[in-house]
């Protein structure tokens, strides 16, 4: 099967949006830059594309212009394994960017993430329907999402 390889659209900041992306995921890296040519259509020798990896996924960056931009029909979202993963990426991610509800973001550069505590799927899906919604109902009154409030609201605490 070929590999999915997610193209990110940027104006010109592909690769300092890409220097910042791995600066905050562990085990990431730049793996390839390219420039444009005499053919254009942006002046030879800027940024074309930037290949990058954050902890194993890779993605592609290019400097497509200003045509496109990002909106949260699409983003990324973070399983986080508790509180500290949780404060972590939402510091590093919403810092310049923009805070929404539900731990949804985006960051400086316009791109939408999704911050979750890996312990909100599990409360989502609880047999007791009732635990189910207390959880629910909490997390749609967060903008970063707090897993002991989540679980005391599950709790009906």
């Amino acid at each position: 099967m070929p590999q999915i390889t997610p193209n990110l659209w940027f104006d010109t900041q592909s690769e300092e949006a890409a220097e910042f992306y791995v600066s905050v995921f562990p085990n990431s890296k730049i793996t390839n830059v390219s420039y444009y040519g005499e053919a254009g259509p942006r002046p030879a020798g800027t940024v074309l594309t930037v290949v990058f990896v954050l902890d194993g996924q890779e993605f592609t960056a290019i400097n497509g212009g200003p045509e496109f931009t990002f909106d949260e029909a699409v983003s990324f979202l973070i399983n986080c394994a508790d509180q500290e993963e949780v404060d972590y990426y939402w510091d590093k991610l919403s810092e310049g960017g923009e805070e929404s509800q539900c731990g949804w973001l985006k960051d400086k550069y316009g791109l939408s993430w999704q911050v979750v505590p890996a312990a909100m799927e599990v409360l989502f899906a609880d047999p007791d329907p009732a635990r189910a919604d207390r959880a629910m109902k909490a997390m749609l009154g967060m903008r970063k999402l707090d897993v002991a409030a989540l679980q005391a609201a599950a709790d009906g605490a």
